[in-house]
């Protein structure tokens, strides 16, 4: 039985940010993933992650937000590659009624109030001045815009890579295509059971986005809710200005939640990533339908798209498939397991995680370090 001092569980965005800062420490340390990171079968693919620093999620995530930045910029030191373009991001309010995301007021007015609170640079325009800055949009009357130069976008692969070869050049050890069946805990240790041997461990952290339901009671799994997602890439004119734009955009064009866009500068010059996203629940992630057909593409035109860019085709050229794990209150869980106080919990980060998971990460290496 092999033995190791702290062994992570899913080696997703929070995954393998807390390896690579494990790894920092001289210890016996351990990555474990079911699939070969970074994958497409969970919550952090898809070429593209939105960044900002006013969240109107709720002002205790800025500090994330900021250190994750700094991270991003650190590795790309010492990784030598590029991570995050800090290409600024529009927040896009409709105008005719409070988009509103999580409850309570607008989202608009939550973000404007963080970045005011937190003296986080960003201008306001209304809809003269944004469609004189922004004319790859046709922006509804009254509408408002929200600009924060420091907003951007991280690619999300290539992070999680390079914070697992990091981590492997520190001494770590990772291990994929292992799937986890078990884990419980003995007097001092964790046990971990793999399909042919079982591991031990001093701690370990649970990091395992939706799978983290086949580590927890029934009565704890009511917590998560997985909620399939789907990204697109659609086709532009030869002549959009959408080939022009360089920020990252966030567009609430109704009252619900699911009235909802965000997208991406152009990564190729001939389609741009848009998504939405909706809170239908899958009781577990092998339950998620990783196809996208042609009418789910159409109804995703017709619905969402039409209309309110300049210069986009009806054609979605590709598509691709990730989930949220999300809780009630939208919040994340990062807490000791319920029931082993020596496996500490973190996931869900209720579609709003890549933005702080580095800095998550290393605040929970550092706990586990300490105690």
């Amino acid at each position: 039985m092999k033995d190791y001092d702290y062994v992570v569980i899913g080696l997703g965005a929070v995954g393998s940010a807390a390896l690579y800062f494990l790894s920092k420490s001289g210890k016996r340390i351990l990555g474990i993933d079911r699939f070969d990171p970074p994958h497409s079968m969970g919550s952090s693919h898809g070429e593209t992650r939105i960044t900002r620093l006013a969240v109107g999620e709720g002002r205790e995530y800025v500090k994330f937000a900021r250190r994750s930045q700094e991270i991003w910029k650190e590795i790309e030191k010492e990784a030598g590659i590029e991570l995050f373009k800090q290409a600024g991001g529009l927040l896009i309010e409709s105008g005719q009624e409070a988009w509103v995301k999580y409850g309570g007021s607008s989202f608009f007015d939550q973000t404007k109030q963080i970045a005011d609170s937190e003296s986080i640079p960003h201008s306001i325009f209304d809809q003269e001045k944004l469609n004189e800055e922004f004319p790859q949009f046709n922006f509804p009357e009254k509408a408002r815009g929200y600009f924060e130069p420091n907003a951007g976008f991280v690619f999300p692969e290539k992070t999680i890579q390079a914070q697992l070869e990091l981590s492997v050049k520190n001494g770590a050890k990772v291990r994929v295509h292992q799937p986890v069946l078990g884990i419980q805990q003995k007097v001092g240790f964790v046990e971990i059971q793999l399909r042919e041997e079982t591991l031990r461990a001093k701690k370990v952290i649970l990091s395992a986005g939706g799978w983290v339901k086949d580590f927890v009671d029934p009565s704890f799994q009511t917590k998560f809710k997985i909620c399939r997602q789907v990204l697109h890439w659609v086709e532009m004119k030869e002549d959009s200005p959408l080939k022009s734009l360089n920020s990252v955009f966030m567009w609430g064009y109704g009252p619900k939640p699911t009235d909802f866009l965000y997208g991406f500068p152009s990564q190729d010059q001939e389609t741009v990533k848009i998504a939405s996203e909706q809170f239908l629940e899958t009781e577990h992630p092998e339950q998620i339908d990783r196809s996208v057909c042609k009418l789910e593409q159409e109804r995703f035109w017709k619905e969402k798209l039409e209309g309110k860019f300049v210069g986009l085709l009806p054609g979605i050229v590709r598509s691709e498939v990730c989930f949220y794990t999300v809780t009630e209150d939208a919040r994340f869980v990062f807490q000791p397991h319920p029931q082993m106080d020596r496996v500490s919990l973190v996931s869900a980060c209720s579609g709003h995680g890549f933005k702080h998971a580095s800095a998550l990460g290393e605040m929970l290496a550092a706990q586990v370090l300490a105690e």
